[in-house]
């Protein structure tokens, strides 16, 4: 079985982490979340690795949950939730780990993608770039802590737009809103990051891991309980059938 995240080691202290789905356009399924959350932890445990740059195999950063295994995600409360957890485990071991990251988007970053590259330190965007949020619309529910972390980004009324009517966007507004570093051709979109990552590596190590722990902690109670708050919101969402009418309506 081919693996769902592959791992390079660059110059200067980086690693490249690429979701590796191409052909579902590098959408999430359990054994993504668990080798994503892996090699995040791995990275962030190697004192040879300064930054780490996450991007997508193919035309795609991350179109978010794939719905054709929708079904399969479902079960009970119990296995529901330890999905969900997963998802958010990811978010943990980007935000809360002492590596710096990196994004190196390109194509659609949707649902949890965009929720992943905001969970990023810097995010370069190619011109391809789009996003939006379709949870709500389909009965689900944000997660990777975006309740907390997007209204200090782009401000409440915005960050209401985004989630709760799904607006979608470009590379142009993601930077000019402040969720994403640079904008840059695409093909300059791996040159770029690159560079990004190796100064940042470059960086004495320890007053940058102080700074990322400094900024996530600064009010860890909110993130925390957002978190929680998002866990719970999305697991009632996977359990409404509503929520799978909408989806198998979706997909039709």
């Amino acid at each position: 079985m081919s693996r769902t995240v592959l791992t390079e080691d660059a110059e200067g202290g980086v690693r490249v982490l690429t979701l590796n789905r191409p052909e579902r356009l590098n959408a999430i399924n359990p054994d993504l979340l668990a080798e994503l959350t892996a090699a995040l932890r791995a990275a962030d445990a190697d004192p040879a690795i300064g930054c780490v740059v996450l991007t997508g195999a193919g035309r795609a950063f991350c179109s978010g949950d794939d719905l054709k295994d929708f079904e399969s995600q479902v079960g009970t409360e119990e296995t529901t939730r330890a999905y969900i957890e997963s998802i958010q485990d990811v978010t943990r071991a980007i935000v809360l780990g002492g590596t710096p990251v990196v994004g190196a988007i390109r194509g659609w970053a949707v649902g949890g993608g965009l929720e992943w590259m905001i969970n990023c330190d810097f995010a370069v965007v190619s011109e391809t770039a789009r996003f939006f949020f379709p949870e709500v619309s389909w009965g689900l529910f944000v997660t990777g802590g975006v309740t907390e972390l997007l209204p200090r980004l782009v401000g409440l009324r915005r960050a209401r737009e985004l989630i709760m009517l799904g607006e979608r966007f470009g590379a142009a507004e993601a930077v000019e809103w402040g969720l994403a570093h640079k904008l840059v051709p695409d093909a300059a979109l791996v040159e770029e990051a690159m560079a990004l990552a190796r100064r940042i590596a470059a960086l004495p190590r320890g007053p940058v891991r102080d700074l990322r722990r400094i900024l996530a902690r600064r009010d860890p109670a909110g993130l925390a309980a957002a978190m929680q708050a998002e866990t719970d919101a999305t697991v009632r969402g996977f359990l409404d059938p509503d929520t799978a009418r909408r989806i198998r309506e979706f997909g039709s």
